[in-house]
């Protein structure tokens, strides 16, 4: 039996690289990127996603946390989890997950680490109800994600300050190679990153937020850090936890908002030391997802040229959808 699965998922992979091979390709960051279903992939990602598609299970009581790279996915993932296992781990507890585990451990990626290395069947393994995550586009998402009601929460940013966060991010990860900040701005504007456009990813999610408002809820990053209080009550509504009086009275939005606080996260062992390999062949400082976290921060990297130059990419791909930064 051991021997008969080897051999299929062989077959799989072979044939997975003989399609692979018949897409258009481009230059990226770092590699090559090839042309999937309407967005440039690495080989790697395309892979992955590919096995997401054919492989990964939804249920209806998922729910799935949804973002663009260096969108502050890795606070969505802390806050998320506070919120939705208070039951279980008592926010102000010394021993809170959070305290002791990095955010980015504690809700699984669908397509990471990549799926052809690592199989998608230890997502099975997970009680209902899951709390996933991704950086796939909406539109190369499982179809069974919308059929079954699976909800998402999807967290965007201003894209002046992704492209910047996603430039130190590359670099401080990538020890092999450097990109310097005109071509990254070059590449972005292109729309030539590791999940397609930026603003293709944005307009996917936020379409399905309008259609499906009960399944599918936006958040703005720099909304959220300008009153988490207010986007953490939201955010457990949606969830399907929402704080009771009496939490609220004894303050445990606002201690839901200190334990997974930037300068918290990023001051704790657990997300300040050591190495992990959450991708799979590209270890990584587990600190490399800890950074400056602030609004604005594009403007200590982009010349107004270029901060101008991508406004007016980026509003012109968005016009008429009603969605704007």
């Amino acid at each position: 039996m051991a021997q008969a699965q080897i051999q299929t998922k062989n077959a799989g992979l072979e044939l997975e690289e003989s399609l692979i091979s018949t897409l258009p390709t481009r230059e990226g960051w770092w590699r090559p990127l090839f042309l999937f279903q309407g967005h440039w992939l690495t080989p790697q990602t395309v892979k992955s996603t590919m096995l997401v598609q054919a492989q990964f299970q939804p249920r209806a009581d998922d729910i799935i946390l949804a973002s663009y790279p260096k969108c502050g996915t890795t606070w969505l993932k802390a806050l998320a989890f506070t919120i939705a296992n208070r039951s279980r781990h008592t926010v102000a507890s010394e021993d809170h997950p959070v305290l002791t585990k990095h955010p980015q451990d504690l809700v699984p990626f669908l397509e990471l680490p990549h799926r052809y290395l690592h199989p998608i069947t230890e997502l099975e393994a997970l009680p209902s109800p899951r709390l996933l995550s991704t950086h796939i586009p909406c539109a190369l998402l499982p179809s069974g994600v919308s059929a079954l009601g699976s909800r998402v929460v999807y967290l965007c940013r201003e894209p002046k300050d992704v492209l910047v966060s996603m430039w130190h991010y590359v670099n401080k990860v990538r020890k092999d190679f450097y990109i310097d900040l005109d071509k990254a701005f070059e590449f972005f504007c292109e729309g030539v990153t590791f999940f397609g456009p930026f603003w293709d990813h944005c307009l996917g999610y936020w379409k399905q937020s309008l259609e499906e408002p009960e399944r599918v809820l936006f958040l703005k990053y720099d909304e959220l850090m300008a009153n988490p209080t207010k986007h953490v009550k939201i955010l457990a509504e949606f969830l399907g936890v929402p704080f009771t009086n009496e939490e609220e009275s004894a303050g445990m939005v606002e201690e839901v908002v200190r334990l997974c606080s930037f300068e918290n996260l990023k001051s704790l062992p657990a997300n300040s030391t050591g190495v992990s390999d959450r991708i799979g062949g590209l270890p990584m400082e587990n600190s490399a997802y800890f950074r400056s976290a602030k609004v604005g921060d594009w403007r200590n990297c982009l010349t107004e040229e270029m901060a101008r130059r991508l406004d007016c990419i980026v509003e012109e791909k968005l016009k008429g959808s009603g969605l704007s930064f």
